[in-house]
């Protein structure tokens, strides 16, 4: 190494550990057991305790406070992480086998490392202003960082003060700093993430002022944040999913389409539109009834919370007659109780609302009518509201719920909830509204799983089955290129089904190339859901005949790939994975067409799951559009067959009829036919693409099932896997087909349509079955019978 670089490798080492430290805090003794070390100071104490060998966590306990071990996200037991505490003059270092914290004593500074490698450190650490308590972290200058919730700002959120306080926004675009979910989760590009474990409002500060500087500022609470480490993408977001609580499994017609808007105003407009999607032959699996289920008016009724009989005059046979064509139903809640609801009088009496400082219903006047809210976090109120719930779905087959307006949309902060003012409560009342009724579920309905539409929640909220959506996005090309981003920062902090509504929400704009792209982009995303506004259709069976049918044929896709979708859902299920990930997880240090910088910020095009790479056309009027391929495999065009180098930008033609979608060499992409809902759901024939790929050598695939329906089918050992393995060796293509099977599931006998992509010869010998080589489409189809659980294994011998 030349001088002149030895001495540059030395700066920059040197400038990613040497910052800022506090001089006011002075080191005074150490203390442990087997599950934490305590460090005290001058004013105050440290509580550092190990989670893993990945996540740690850290506590700063004032002079005259207590540490408060409750958390609102942390699910995760510490175990007795073995760790390591060495003390010297200058330092004390505690380590496990991943992380390690250095601790200097004079000037006072905590710094962590991962594997050796610096990840951040205490600036000045906890501090308190006038206003706030704060804690204060130094950055390196090239840290790209992502998270603090759900916000529309180009995936690096590094230079913004983010507010922590959950709320909604009408009509948003292309920019907006404070949407439904504002979660205090900072993910870095080095490859480690911070949640500050704390409830309370205040703001993630990501370097707003230049100065290399974190800074989480809240109100008051807890002074107590987790440092989680790896060194994969996908395992840093599993660590942080494994510590707040992994996703449950979602019904398998959740991944189907659905009927909604705002909104139907009767049992017949719901019936006809249901019957609609039937007669032009377009799948679907559930219709969502909003507001009107329970009043003829917007503005009045919010909190009668039962079905208002001059519109839906017999609803128990409208959902009886709906599930008889596998359709499921939805109802709307909010948990707002107007005074002019048939319900106000009782909620008063039974005292389930937030009060005022003299202990009477706080009421306040919003866009619905002058209301009340019921106090989400008392145990009464509770029970009240979940035994609507339950009657709803027990003695009406109500198949799940959406909770609109759960920020809550206006929560004045002088309102008192039995566990704390508004502000202390107000971020996590989403999130304990899920929790209700995810273990109202789990107690009287241990068999059915939840459905759990929410429009606000908090770090951890996944683990109560909470599916979120990006809020009322206007119905504009504005709002639809936002839409990637949104979901994919979700996907990273644990909200894996993050998703929008397809079409767009607000305004009465109609466009139809608009529509049917972000419908097109919608099959290859969480979940399926057109929902708008009533003046312009969201239902594709009101558009017309052009645009119906190329939404139809993404509908039909979606379906299609409903065994690979279900595989993705129990993966994030199993492991925490994102169903939607950022073309960064692939870790490509290309520095050919795209730098490793530019990557870490791109949003144009992402991974569905392993396999799929997708490009969704978010512009107007464009014939064309540019596609980064990520650099460790060839790609293969969904539609054509064609194949693409990766590590390269290329400038693709757009179709239609789709938009841009790739599958990776050697990946395994199991379809079924289009089926009309997912009652009709069946694995006894089905299709497995194995995209070919000669430099490729080996590869695997998953295929989960499991009855769509029961809870826990995985724990509970009532599932089926099927194992795929490829293996390219001396011209000679070997696929294996292993079967495996949980101790109380059922299997039966399958057939699968094996379909080999980019096979340019005629196989010289297929072992032991028929095949057809198609000469033009450069496809090999073989049919492989009698799958059980037997292990099969397919020898194609190539021509040289």
């Amino acid at each position: 190494m030349k001088l002149k670089n030895i001495f540059l490798y030395l700066f920059v080492s040197i400038s990613t550990v040497v910052f800022t430290q506090n001089t006011g805090r002075k080191f005074v003794n150490i203390s442990s057991n087997k599950s934490f070390v305590k460090i005290q100071t001058n004013d105050g104490w440290y509580r550092i305790q190990p989670y893993s060998n990945h996540i740690i966590e850290t506590s700063f306990i004032p002079t005259n406070e207590t540490y408060n071990p409750h958390s609102e996200a942390v699910v995760l037991k510490p175990k007795n992480i073995p760790f390591k505490i060495t003390v010297t003059n200058q330092n004390i270092t505690i380590s496990t086998k991943g992380i390690k914290i250095i601790i200097t004593k004079n000037p006072f500074q905590i710094s962590y490392y991962y594997k050796n490698n610096f990840l951040i450190s205490e600036r000045k650490g906890y501090k308190k202003t006038d206003k706030y308590e704060i804690i204060d972290f130094n950055l390196n200058a090239t840290e790209v960082l992502y998270g603090a919730g759900e916000r529309a700002l180009g995936m690096n959120r590094r230079g913004y003060k983010l507010q922590l306080y959950n709320r909604a926004h009408y009509g948003y675009e292309t920019h907006l700093e404070l949407m439904n979910y504002s979660i205090p989760l900072v993910f870095s590009s080095k490859k480690y993430a911070i949640l500050f474990d704390n409830a309370p409002i205040g703001y993630l500060d990501l370097d707003s002022k230049k100065d290399n500087s974190l800074q989480y500022e809240t109100i008051n609470g807890r002074k107590t944040y987790q440092i989680i480490a790896s060194d994969r993408w996908t395992d840093l977001v599993s660590q942080y999913v494994t510590l707040t609580g992994k996703q449950p499994l979602i019904p398998r017609w959740a991944l189907g389409n659905f009927a909604s808007r705002f909104g139907y105003h009767s049992q017949k407009e719901v019936e006809t539109t249901v019957q609609k999607f039937i007669d032009d032959k377009i799948p679907v699996d559930a219709v969502i009834i909003d507001l009107y289920w329970f009043g003829k008016t917007i503005k009045g009724t919010l909190g009668n919370l039962e079905f208002y009989k001059d519109s839906f005059p017999n609803p128990k046979k409208m959902i009886a007659n709906l599930n008889k064509k596998g359709i499921k139903t939805i109802l709307v809640t909010e948990p707002f109780i107007l005074t002019t609801s048939n319900r106000w009088k009782e909620a008063v009496d039974i005292d389930i609302l937030g009060k005022t400082k003299e202990g009477k219903p706080y009421t306040f006047d919003f866009y619905f009518g002058h209301t009340g809210l019921i106090d989400i976090f008392k145990p009464s109120a509770q029970k009240w509201f979940w035994n609507i719930y339950k009657n709803y779905t027990k003695n009406y087959g109500v198949a799940g719920w959406w909770g609109d307006l759960g920020e809550p949309e206006v929560h004045p902060s002088n309102l008192i909830h039995v566990n704390g003012t508004a502000d202390e409560v107000h971020n996590i009342y989403g999130h304990n509204w899920a929790k209700l009724v995810y273990e109202g579920y789990q107690k009287d309905f241990p068999n059915q799983r939840p459905f759990i539409l929410m429009r606000a929640g908090y770090a951890g909220s996944q683990r109560y089955g909470l599916i979120p959506w990006s809020g009322d996005v206007n119905r504009t090309w504005g709002g639809f290129q936002s839409q990637p981003e949104i979901a994919l920062q979700m996907g990273m902090q644990g909200l894996a089904f993050a998703h929008s509504d397809l079409g767009g929400f607000a305004g009465a704009n109609l466009d139809d190339e608009l529509y049917t792209r972000w419908l097109q982009y919608g099959v290859f995303q969480p979940i399926f859901r057109p929902h708008a506004q009533e003046e312009v259709p969201s239902e594709p069976v009101f558009r017309t005949s052009k645009t119906k049918e190329l939404a139809k044929k993404a509908i039909e896709l979606r379906y299609r790939l409903l065994p690979y979708n279900y595989t993705l859902a129990f993966e994030n299920h199993v492991y925490g994975t994102p169903l939607m990930k950022p073309i960064f997880f692939e870790d490509t240090t290309t520095t050919t067409t795209t730098t490793t910088t530019n990557l870490l910020t791109y949003d144009k095009s992402y991974l569905w799951g392993n396999s799929f790479l997708v490009s969704p056309v978010l512009k107007p009027e464009i014939n064309s559009q540019e596609v980064y391929f990520p650099a460790n495999s060839n790609w293969f065009d969904f539609y054509t067959d064609e194949k693409v180098m990766g590590g390269q930008t290329k400038n693709v033609v757009l179709h239609k009829n789709y938009i841009p979608t790739y599958v990776r060499g050697g990946a395994f992409v199991p379809t079924i036919k289009t089926i009309q809902n997912t009652t009709k759901y069946s694995l006894k024939l089905f299709n497995l693409n194995f995209y070919f790929d000669e430099s490729v050598k080996k590869s695997k695939g998953t295929l989960y099932n499991d009855d769509g329906k029961t809870p826990q089918a995985f724990e509970k050992e009532n599932y089926e896997i099927l194992n795929f393995e490829s293996t390219y060796k001396k011209n000679r293509l070997t696929i294996e087909i292993d079967p495996e099977a949980g101790e109380n599931y059922k299997t039966s006998t399958k057939s699968i349509n094996l379909i080999i992509h980019n096979f340019f010869k005629k196989p010289k010998k297929v072992k032991g079955y028929q095949y057809h080589w198609d000469s033009e489409k450069h496809i090999l189809k073989i049919v492989i019978p009698n799958i059980n659980i037997k292990e099969k294994q397919v020898t194609i011998k190539l021509s040289k």
